[in-house]
C-alpha cells in the first residue's frame, strides 16, 4: 500500500516590500493571505514536527493514522517582517507553524545575505522567539551562522549543530529537535551528526512531498516563492510544484514520445 505524502511547505519571508535580489523568497501579504484562507477553505489541518513525529511513531505500531489534507508550514531564517505579517493571520485560521532560526544572529540580521547578495534582513530577538512558543509556534535550528554544513569540517558541523541546539534550549527554556539545513546542505556525514546532536527532524530544500517513510532527517519540502499565483500554491499541495512546471515537464515528456 501506498504511504500518504503530505506538503511542508517552505516559507522564507512574508513582506509588503521585498527587495528585488530577494523577490524570488518575498511572499506578498495578500498573497499568503490568500494561501492560507485557502487551505482553511479546502480543510487542511496543520502540523507541528512534534505532531509529525508522533504519527509517525503510532503508524509504526499500527494505529493513529494521519489526518487527510494534513500540511506542515515552516519559515527559514526568522525574517522579523514575519512577525508582523505572517503570525496574525496563522492565528487567523488557526494554523500553527515552525520558524527556525540561526542562534548567532537572533536580534541581528541575515549576515550570510549582505556578504553574498548585499541586502541585510533583520532577523527577530529572543523575546520575539519566547512569543512565539507561548502562543503554539514551534522553533527549531538553522544551525548557528547559516553555512553550508555539507562542505564544513566534521568539528565545525558538530559545533554549528550541537551550539544551535544547546543556546536554542537555553534561551527558550524547551527541549529543540528540528532542525533545518541551511542552503539545504547536507550529506550523510551531516546527518550523522545531526542524530549525535540529538535532533530528530532535518528539513532538505529538496523539492517533494513528503511521505510517511521518509527519512526524518531529510525531509523534502514545498517552496512558496514570490512569484507564484494562487493556482500555482494549490498545485504545489498535491504535486509539489507550480502549473507552469508541471505543464512544461508533461508537453516534454509528450515531445519525447513523438520522437520516438
Amino acid at each position: 500500500m501506498k504511504l500518504a505524502a503530505i506538503p511542508i511547505l517552505m516559507y522564507h519571508q512574508v513582506t509588503p516590500a521585498p527587495l528585488g535580489i530577494f523577490r524570488k523568497y518575498s511572499v506578498l501579504p495578500d498573497k499568503f493571505a490568500a494561501q492560507m484562507r485557502w487551505l482553511s477553505l479546502a480543510g487542511y489541518r496543520s502540523l507541528t514536527m512534534e505532531d509529525l513525529l508522533r504519527f509517525r511513531q503510532d503508524q509504526g505500531q499500527g494505529h493513529r493514522p494521519l489526518p487527510g489534507r494534513s500540511v506542515i508550514i515552516t519559515f527559514d531564517d526568522g525574517y522579523e517582517d514575519c512577525l508582523k505579517y505572517a503570525v496574525p493571520v496563522l492565528e487567523k485560521y488557526h494554523f500553527t507553524a515552525i520558524f527556525y532560526i540561526p542562534t548567532a544572529l537572533v536580534g541581528q540580521s541575515s549576515l550570510w545575505l549582505k556578504k553574498e547578495k548585499g541586502i541585510d534582513l533583520p532577523i527577530f530577538d529572543w523575546s520575539a522567539a519566547q512569543d512565539l512558543l507561548s502562543v503554539g509556534f514551534e522553533i527549531g535550528s538553522h544551525s548557528v551562522s547559516h553555512k553550508k554544513l555539507a562542505f564544513l569540517s566534521i568539528e565545525e558541523c558538530r559545533q554549528e549543530l550541537t551550539e544551535s541546539k544547546q543556546v536554542l534550549e537555553e534561551k527558550l527554556g524547551c527541549p529543540v529537535h528540528h532542525l533545518a539545513y541551511p542552503y539545504g546542505s547536507f550529506n550523510n556525514q551531516v546527518k550523522e551528526i545531526a542524530a549525535e546532536a540529538g535532533y530528530k527532524s532535518a528539513c532538505t530544500v529538496e523539492i517533494g512531498l513528503s511521505p510517511l517513510d521518509e527519512d526524518l532527517l531529510a525531509l523534502h519540502r514545498v517552496p512558496v516563492l514570490g512569484q507564484d499565483y494562487l493556482f500555482d500554491f494549490i498545485c504545489r499541495l498535491t504535486r509539489a510544484r507550480p502549473l507552469g512546471e508541471l505543464l512544461q515537464g508533461k508537453m516534454a515528456s509528450m515531445f519525447q514520445q513523438l520522437q520516438r
